[in-house]
């Protein structure tokens, strides 16, 4: 069978003739433009590089959002299930508990039981209640986390219950569920204490009559903060919102004051099985930047201009290669012209001493022509008379070869009679040959140069005197032989010329350890950074003498001494005294701390006794009581021990404001330590507490969770805190304000800003009077006070105390338009946080959230 004929077969390949013709044509270019192609063709490359870039940058956004959105759908629905699966658990039990109620196998104790353990179990329940037809509750159980405590009938709040006549949200619900005769879920609403939560209402039927209903209420917040995974919550943003796309409870708390900004990613699913109008949204942000903003992309961009600008630059260059090839001669001339012109006289002479050349430059500081000076033999014309033997001493010297290479300092005498000091080096003229032809000589004018040195020296003079009478210790030590170099007089009276005293200054190392030990030619040193250390300063350390009882403040640099040697320079300034008088100011700041804990309990003594009086009264009671009855024989052994355990927690109640009060007030060293900003706010606020229920004033705390440790001292910060609170107390109560404005809040937040970086901010705001401007300039002043029995060093040494950890205090009002509405004191206390080693988990990290359950004292 015959094979196939290749069509190509006999063809001339492609390839080549395409060569050849490029070949050609390339050939047929003028260089210039061969280079303008060579140029473009990388430019045009680097430009379609860039167009890839971003092309690649823009399909990775999109394929990043897509992904996004897709686990923010799954999250969402995963929580839908969570929820949904607890709320069909919740509604099975209720309907068991609703059968024994119709089979009258439980009463409203029995019911209040099952409620107990219903509620204990379940933390998203904030109140279980039993209610007839004709709505009146029969039993009801609030859960131990919310406000209103108690499982009596009639101590459920109003909104909370469904009321005849009124068209609330539970009323509503309530005739839902009569009318349907099965379990109805309501619409969000807002309960006495301003949570939102919702209700299901589970119907009672006795023989299929409506006999009343079982009300279980649910808070939004608990279920969203005990039933969304941990993954879903580090992952995305979890909300509840209401129909009219309101926020009611979220697992990201917003600043307080911030507007809330939609995510760009959002999926909605509703809340089953209740079907109320709610919906869990689950937000969710793109982790990576967009393509204006990225870096990468940015230095994709920068690296691609900065090659297409070095391509042009290349061409440019090669435009001008010609044009400084043509300018070469130019320069060479140039070069000539200005070695003619330049300030430096050059004398060629021969071996007999006859002058051959001489530039213009020598013959300018002469005075005389080249006429007159090529062909001299000695003596010159420019000699002096006076000097004619010691310059013809001086040329042999300089003709037999043994001038010195430092130059030799002559006197030199111009044609008009003007005598001036002159420096002249001498090199031998070697020909192609290498054979000596003579000698050149070049002479520099150093009169300006020597009465500079001569001024260098009367300056260095003065300089040694003004160092000798210096109070300060002043010593230079050569670091490879150890050897002192310089003292002034203040390192003599104290050490002598003994090396020994620099290193007990500079730490206890002596020159001597740095001295070679074997060969003397061998510098140990060689590798050291000379420049590096001499511009690198040291911080100044303090040191202590202990032969002289001592301390000095310390400050070392490296120098390079005058003949090349690296050395060390230390300034010792005797700080004895100073330190004494830092002594016995501190110590002067630390009672003043203790007279001020010892002048705030005195202030609050009145508070301090009423509020012991109440314990004491009672156990006065107790006993009296115990005394009649066990006189009268009408008392149980258990209704003794009833009694002496009342009286036993009222003595316990009365030691324990005793305690504080001693903890607060008493004597002790300041130490810093770790400590938790938690237990200082309880810690001021149980003792404030006293003064705060006399003034009839309430108190809100909010600290955030997760706050790094603090590295203080607890009792002064608790100090700082108690102050403020104390003073906010009095503004109000001075003030005589209504009850609705007779409240402080406390809060507790990490903040971090360019100037103090990572801190914890404590802030004490208050709805008093407020404080004037000319007030507020001079808050801090020691002995100033607004208060008529005041002592002024209150806020003073509250600063004092903040500034001391490095932090700082400030103050200002709260303003309603022109109005002012309060007053606002903070303090900020600044932390270390813990490095992290993987920077996504630190920005994915959601931000710390307050407490869940905020302390309030009235």
């Amino acid at each position: 069978m015959p094979r196939p004929r290749n069509p190509f077969a006999g063809a001339t390949p492609p390839l080549p003739d395409a060569r050849r013709i490029f070949g050609l044509w390339w050939r047929r270019l003028s260089p210039s433009r061969q280079d303008r192609f060579a140029t473009l063709g990388p430019l045009i490359s680097v430009l379609l590089f860039l167009a890839a870039i971003i092309s690649a940058f823009w399909y990775l956004r999109n394929e990043e959002i897509e992904r996004e959105t897709e686990s923010v759908k799954r999250d969402a629905e995963i929580t839908q299930q969570q929820i949904g699966l607890r709320l069909i658990q919740n509604q099975e039990q209720l309907l068991r508990m609703a059968r024994e109620l119709m089979t009258q196998q439980t009463d409203a104790n029995g019911f209040l039981n099952q409620a107990v353990g219903f509620t204990r179990e379940r933390p998203e329940v904030t109140h279980l209640s039993w209610v007839g037809a004709n709505r009146v509750p029969k039993a009801s159980h609030w859960a131990l986390l919310y406000s209103i405590d108690g499982s009596s009938v009639g101590e459920v709040a109003g909104p909370s219950l469904p009321a005849a006549g009124r068209d609330t949200e539970p009323e509503r619900t309530f005739r839902a569920a009569r009318a349907s005769r099965g379990p109805v879920y309501s619409r969000a609403f807002t309960d006495a204490g301003g949570t939102p939560v919702f209700q299901l209402h589970m119907p009672l039927l006795d023989g299929g009559q409506f006999s009343g209903a079982v009300i279980v209420e649910y808070s939004i917040d608990s279920l969203l903060r005990n039933f969304v995974p941990a993954e879903v919550a580090r992952r995305h943003m979890i909300a509840v919102v209401d129909e009219q796309q309101n926020v009611l409870a979220s697992t990201v708390t917003g600043m307080p004051g911030a507007a809330s900004r939609r995510a760009p990613i959002v999926s909605d699913a509703p809340l089953t099985p209740a079907l109320n109008g709610l919906l869990l949204r689950g937000q969710g942000w793109r982790t990576s930047i967009g393509l204006i903003s990225n870096t990468l992309f940015w230095m994709v961009v920068a690296l691609s201009v900065l090659t297409v600008w070095m391509l042009l630059g290349t061409w440019r260059h090669m435009r001008r290669r010609a044009q400084i090839q043509s300018a070469l001669v130019q320069e060479t001339n140039f070069r000539r012209a200005m070695e003619n012109s330049m300030p430096t006289g050059m004398r060629a002479m021969d071996l007999e001493g006859r002058m051959t050349y001489v530039n213009a430059a020598f013959c300018q500081m002469t005075g005389f022509t080249e006429q007159e000076l090529v062909g001299r033999m000695p003596p010159f014309p420019y000699w002096p008379p006076d000097r004619i033997d010691e310059n013809s001493r001086l040329l042999q010297q300089e003709l037999q070869g043994r001038s010195p290479a430092g130059g030799i300092e002559v006197k030199v005498m111009r044609k008009d009679g003007l005598v001036f000091d002159a420096r002249m080096y001498v090199s031998p003229l070697i020909d192609p040959k290498r054979q000596q032809t003579g000698w050149m000589t070049s002479m520099t004018n150093i009169t300006e140069a020597k009465r500079i040195r001569d001024q260098l020296s009367a300056s260095h003079e003065r300089f040694t005197t003004v160092l000798e009478g210096l109070d300060a210790s002043v010593s230079v030590l050569s670091v490879q032989q150890g050897e002192l170099l310089f003292v002034n007089r203040s390192y003599r009276l104290w050490f002598g010329g003994d090396a020994r005293g620099h290193g007990m200054l500079a730490g206890g190392v002596t020159g001597a350890e740095f001295q070679p030990e074997s060969d003397d030619d061998v510098d140990n040193l060689s590798g050291l950074p000379t420049e590096e250390l001499m511009e690198a300063g040291a911080s100044p350390r303090e040191v202590f003498v202990e032969s002289l009882q001592k301390w000095f403040d310390v400050r070392a640099r490296y120098l390079q001494w005058t003949d090349g040697r690296l050395a060390q320079m230390l300034i010792a300034t005797d700080i004895t005294a100073r330190l004494r008088a830092e002594e016995q100011a501190a110590l002067q700041a630390e009672k003043a701390q203790v007279t001020s804990r010892l002048v705030t309990m005195g202030e609050m003594a009145s508070s301090v006794a009423h509020e012991l009086n109440q314990p004491l009264t009672a156990i006065t009671n107790y006993c009296n009581g115990m005394v009649s009855r066990v006189k009268a024989e009408t008392i149980q052994k258990d209704d003794l021990v009833a009694a002496l355990q009342k009286t036993a927690r009222q003595a316990e109640r009365a030691g324990q404001i005793i305690h504080r009060i001693r903890n607060f007030v008493k004597r002790s060293e300041p130490q810093r330590q770790k400590a938790e900003a938690r237990q200082i706010v309880d810690d001021a606020v149980e003792l404030a507490g006293i003064e705060l229920r006399r003034r009839n004033v309430a108190i809100h705390t909010y600290v955030a969770q997760r706050m790094p440790e603090l590295m203080v001292d607890p009792i002064l910060i608790e100090q700082v805190v108690l102050n403020l609170l104390k003073n906010a107390a009095e503004a109000i109560d001075n003030a005589q304000l209504p009850s609705s404005r007779r409240h402080i809040e406390l809060r507790v937040v990490p903040r971090h800003t360019p100037e103090e970086g990572g801190v914890i901010e404590f802030s004490v705001t208050d709805m008093g009077p407020g404080l004037k401007e000319e007030i507020i300039g001079r808050l801090y002043e020691a002995f100033f006070s607004t208060k008529a029995d005041g002592l002024g060093i209150g806020l003073s040494l509250c600063r004092s105390i903040i500034e001391s950890h490095r932090g700082r205090m400030r103050a200002q009002n709260l303003y309603n338009g022109t109005a002012i509405v309060g007053c606002r004191f903070a303090f900020t206390l600044p932390v270390e946080l813990p490095l992290r080693s993987d920077p996504q988990a630190s920005a994915a990290e959601p931000e710390a959230a307050p407490s869940p359950n905020p302390t309030v004292t009235s």
